[in-house]
């Protein structure tokens, strides 16, 4: 599903990736670990098309990310802290993305809304969301159109005991289902329950963890 060949990133003389190499196979989960500053969102937002790469090249479903294609297709996406106008409840804030492709319906926002244990009837502002409605808003929006990627940068942020339970559900149901998942996260916890391989990023260099383990 995504290869990454030889990819480095120089913002501003830092070396931000240096030379990394991965292939995540299509229909499992794959974990990123790292510490902050890691490199690990960069890496994100390349595979999504959203910075450009200084060197090497990134291939999602067989096209060439900044070549065959500016995004990729069929990618559903969180990272860093989700943006939401604030002044608009949780559904139109999701129907008006939603009109902007036409891929989906109402009924179809409202259905990823429900799976995600969010009320689209709330007619409450999403500037008045705790920080876990917030990411739960986030993951609906990721998987409204239903992807076969899905890149998660923490998802479990801000969520309790219980919301962090649902979405693993959701997640190794997704897996079920045939998608591919790429997610980043602090909690060992979730990176055991959830991920197939495991990575670490550590100053721009990514190895596979799992192995080692």
């Amino acid at each position: 599903m995504i290869q990454v060949k030889d990819v480095s990133l120089t913002i501003k003389k830092t070396e931000i990736l240096r030379h990394v190499t991965v292939a995540f196979e299509k229909g499992k989960i794959h974990g990123l670990i790292g510490r902050n500053g890691s490199g690990k969102t960069m890496l994100m937002k390349c595979i999504c098309g959203f910075v450009k790469p200084t060197e090497g090249t990134i291939i999602v479903n067989g096209k060439q990310v900044g070549k065959d294609c500016d995004f990729p297709d069929s990618v559903g996406m969180i990272i860093e802290t989700p943006g939401f106008i604030p002044y608009y409840s949780g559904y139109k804030n999701l129907k008006l993305l939603a009109d902007l492709r036409k891929k989906i319906t109402g009924e179809q926002v409202k259905e990823a809304m429900g799976r995600v244990g969010l009320d689209p009837e709330l007619k409450r502002h999403v500037r008045k969301y705790s920080l876990g409605m917030r990411q739960r808003l986030g993951l609906a929006q990721a998987i409204m159109e239903n992807p076969e990627l899905l890149i998660l940068d923490e998802p479990m942020n801000g969520l309790d005991k219980e919301g962090v339970a649902d979405m693993r559900r959701y997640l190794l149901d997704l897996k079920k289902q045939g998608k591919t998942i790429l997610i980043a996260s602090h909690s060992t916890e979730d990176i055991a329950v959830l991920c197939d391989t495991v990575w670490e990023m550590d100053k721009g260099r990514l190895m596979r963890k799992d192995e080692n383990m």
